[in-house]
């Protein structure tokens, strides 16, 4: 990767993974996309150029302009959102990855899409959930998911266009609060213990899924994105993950270090459904054997990080 346009640049993995990568290969070789501009970082401290990523045309002249290597598609409806309206998410989240691989095949760039744990279902095994396995899922945002990891292996087999893609876990970060997923519980918990005290579950106990923290998050696209072509087997996508916790789990943490913050539920039955047809936890051996994926964070040393860095957020507002 030289010169990087990325899509959705504003959205939760965007607006981290932009700074690291203008930290990482240079300001002036990040072009950073979305839909409309603000006065966040993200837009502030570098190229940045509103993009709808359902017009072709204009992600090829940006693609074109910029003479870019390399497209981090990210742009994208989150999953509970996705189910609140389907279609739309079909048009953005298919309609977007349609026109971002052709320009990419266009301009011969490497290219990126992150998959995600949602894109297993019900059917599939949930314990040590296996790299190749049956994706039935039950949500629009599942649906695109298996779609796109289909659609990148194609453009990969036919053109032969270097695509490469993650199923990440539910992200956890102290940067973006949460943005219509159905792991958001596991960033706004956090939230609300330095804010609060308390938190009100809408994901019921006993609930295991996939987590991460996003500096592993972000290491993981630019390991795989720099790996040796020639070591991947799978491509897309590779199941990554650093923990599997329930909310349960995630508050006696926090008591550690915060003893008087309560958790207690009112469970959203959409978001609940949804949870319960995903893994409880994914066997990663392809992604650390294929390109050496290593997470640094666990439960314990992720909760003192967040703990920390909300206390400053709080003392700075």
């Amino acid at each position: 990767m030289k010169r990087i346009l990325i899509t959705g640049a504003m959205g939760q993995i965007g607006s981290e993974l932009t700074t690291l990568l203008r930290k990482t290969y240079g300001e002036e070789n990040i072009i950073a996309t979305d839909i409309r501009k603000n006065d966040r970082p993200v837009a502030t401290s570098g190229i940045f150029e509103t993009l709808d990523v359902t017009n072709q045309k204009a992600i090829y002249e940006l693609a074109n302009k910029y003479h870019v290597d390399t497209i981090i598609h990210l742009a994208a409806l989150l999953s509970a959102t996705a189910e609140k309206h389907p279609l739309t998410a079909w048009h953005l989240n298919m309609g977007g990855l349609v026109n971002a691989l052709e320009v990419a095949r266009e301009c011969q760039c490497q290219f990126f899409t992150p998959s995600s744990i949602g894109a297993f279902g019900p059917s599939t095994p949930k314990d040590l959930t296996p790299q190749d396995t049956i994706q039935r899922p039950t949500t629009m945002y599942g649906v695109n998911k298996v779609a796109g990891e289909l659609l990148c292996d194609y453009y990969y087999h036919k053109f032969g266009l270097d695509t490469r893609s993650v199923r990440f876990p539910g992200l956890i970060s102290y940067v973006t609060p949460p943005g219509g997923g159905t792991t958001d519980y596991a960033v706004d918990i956090y939230y609300q213990a330095i804010e609060k005290g308390s938190y009100t579950s809408y994901i019921a106990e006993g609930t295991y899924m996939d987590m991460m923290y996003m500096p592993d998050a972000l290491q993981a696209i630019i390991m795989l994105m720099e790996a040796d072509p020639s070591r991947l087997e799978h491509r897309n996508a590779f199941n990554i993950t650093a923990m599997s916790v329930a909310p349960e789990d995630i508050a006696a943490e926090i008591q550690k270090h915060l003893p008087h913050f309560t958790l207690d539920y009112a469970i959203d039955p959409e978001r609940q459904a949804i949870a319960e047809s995903w893994p409880n936890a994914l066997d990663d051996q392809a992604a650390r054997k294929e390109w050496g994926f290593n997470p640094k964070y666990n439960l314990e040393n992720m909760t003192v990080d967040m703990l920390q860095k909300l206390r400053v957020r709080e003392t700075l507002k």
